[in-house]
């Protein structure tokens, strides 16, 4: 495991966060979100929804080790045909809970210290990018934070989620970086870090232990980023993919 020293922030010029897990707790908006499915369950004598919900996280996850080039129609078809309910249905219900009703509760699920993280890689002249297996605008402004690239495994040109390392290869095409001199930040082994691995790519993970793959962290507070919170404006020196 390399040490969690200044090193690893040396030469970057483009830090890449997952969202979910990374961005925000995702426990925490889970037990919101239960609460509130857990109401509507009562409201309408129905535990349909939280069924359906249910599978179509459990097939996502197969789709996401299979890699099929056909993920976004298959999530929506495979869970359908797993639940015995039309597809419209699965995806109306996903657009509802997944994709919007969380964003109430995002702002409050955010982690600490993130922003000043955020921040300190402006003025250090550094890059931002965001690469999320679902649609990243609404939950980033929600988050109130601002990304110089946005990527979601959803996009025409991606349509594949990690490990499958598309979205990392054309965040890296949209900047203009080397794997080398990027950093994949995420909450999960199986999927950032092995996308990352894939393409060359550096990799810190948000983990209450220590692992010997790479560089792990518990909080935004913690000793890792200090270099970054006490970075100082680079003169003359744009961050990757600003324009003049």
């Amino acid at each position: 495991m390399k040490d969690a020293s200044t090193s690893i922030w040396d030469n970057r010029e483009l830090v890449i966060f997952d969202v979910d897990g990374t961005l925000y707790s995702q426990p925490r908006l889970r037990a919101r979100m239960a609460m509130s499915l857990l109401a509507e369950a009562i409201r309408s004598g129905s535990f349909e929804t939280m069924r359906i919900l249910r599978q179509y996280r459990l097939h996502r996850e197969i789709l996401a080790d299979a890699s099929p080039g056909d993920f976004v129609e298959r999530q929506f078809t495979d869970t359908a045909a797993a639940c015995a309910c039309s597809r419209d249905s699965v995806q109306e219900i996903v657009a509802e809970w997944i994709e919007r009703r969380p964003l109430r509760h995002l702002a409050a699920c955010r982690y600490s210290g993130l922003e000043a993280v955020f921040e300190g890689l402006r003025r250090s002249g550094r890059a931002i990018a965001v690469l999320s297996d679902y649609a990243a605008h609404q939950k980033l402004g929600v988050l109130g934070l601002q990304a110089d690239f946005i990527v979601s495994a959803t996009d025409e040109d991606v349509q594949s989620l990690k490990p499958d390392p598309k979205g990392l290869q054309k965040i890296l095409r949209l900047a203009g970086v080397s794997s080398g001199r990027a950093l994949m930040v995420g909450d999960r082994f199986d999927r950032d870090w092995t996308a990352a691995s894939r393409v060359g790519m550096d990799t810190i993970i948000r983990c209450s232990r220590a692992d010997q793959r790479c560089v792990t962290f518990r909080s935004y507070h913690d000793a890792l980023f200090a270099p970054v919170l006490r970075s100082s404006p680079v003169a003359g020196r744009m961050p990757v993919g600003a324009k003049s």
